[in-house]
């Protein structure tokens, strides 16, 4: 399968800064990467090159198999910046109607697509009245405009509240179904654990890990938590048995062991049978894991 976005030895310089250094990645179809990194670690250098908004030193570059930014590139990418200005006097409706006539796109499609970010009931009403949350999802809306094969995300869910978040990644998962890359760049990792199918994690310009989660825990091989509810009567057995555990002012026994020790863990805990109530298996989050590749650098 051909990817949709190809980046190949990176490089963009800032006079004597260095914001990408020898950066490569690959994005399929289909696929949803989230892209992290702390505040300078090239994010936004990296999503700028791949809209052709900036130039590039050294490397390559593919978008939807043309160079970022060309007339082929630009019909078949969308951008979501963080923080989308519209304007107050329009209606959201005759907003993503100038939108669709300025793709030469039918603008009665714009009711549908308001309907689909659940703005349906909004579509008549002026933006200088929306919330902010209600102003990101018009912005989604115009990323739909003429199905765009790649969609580049840039803390798309700023100002949106819980529902919404849930309701804005279900979309994503939809786009995603039907071929539609996503490079979606965000710090609320809660989110992204979840919703996406790698990781890609940029520190100091460098691409510093990029895999999936369960291949980023791997690598990074940090310790799993367990966490074990002592039966009625047990608890001095169980701290006895696991004199290495730490008991918690909930009752609760915690052990951490390496990845190597799991299992064995495990079996040592079943063991018990009866005198163990619950059991709580707690692998490293991706915060643990953004946060272990990031400090490699000293960031």
């Amino acid at each position: 399968m051909t990817p949709t976005l190809t980046i190949s030895r990176l490089t963009k310089r800032f006079q004597s800064v260095e914001a990408l250094k020898s950066v490569s990645l690959a994005l399929e179809p289909g696929r949803r990467a989230a892209l992290l990194g702390h505040n300078g670690a090239g994010k936004s250098t990296m999503m700028k090159i791949v809209l052709g908004l900036i130039p590039f030193d050294s490397g390559e570059v593919s978008v939807c198999g043309s160079a970022p930014g060309s007339p082929a590139a630009r019909t078949q990418v969308a951008y979501l910046p963080e923080n989308v200005a519209f304007h107050s006097a329009l209606t959201g409706e005759e907003q993503l109607r100038h939108y669709l006539a300025l793709r030469g796109e039918n603008p009665k499609q714009a009711t549908e697509l308001l309907a689909r970010v659940g703005l349906g009931h909004a579509a008549r009403r002026r933006i200088g009245t929306y919330s902010k949350g209600m102003r990101q999802r018009v912005g989604l809306a115009q990323t739909l405009i003429g199905r765009p094969r790649l969609l580049v995300l840039d803390e798309p869910t700023s100002g949106l509240d819980p529902v919404s978040r849930r309701d804005f990644y279900d979309l994503l998962d939809g786009l995603a179904a039907e071929g539609t890359a996503i490079l979606l760049s965000s710090h609320v990792l809660t989110e992204v654990e979840a919703r996406t199918d790698s990781i890609l994690i940029l520190s100091g310009g460098e691409l510093v890990a990029e895999g999936t989660l369960a291949d980023l825990r791997t690598r990074a091989a940090l310790p799993v938590a367990f966490s074990v509810r002592p039966a009625p009567g047990h608890a001095s057995a169980l701290a006895a048995t696991f004199p290495e555990g730490v008991e918690g002012e909930d009752g609760l026994l915690r052990l951490r062991g390496s990845q190597s020790e799991k299992l064995p863990l495990l079996a040592r805990i079943a063991a018990l049978g009866s005198a163990i109530a619950d059991l709580d298996v707690i692998p490293p989050s991706l915060e643990d894991i953004y946060s272990h590749f990031s400090r490699r650098d000293g960031q």
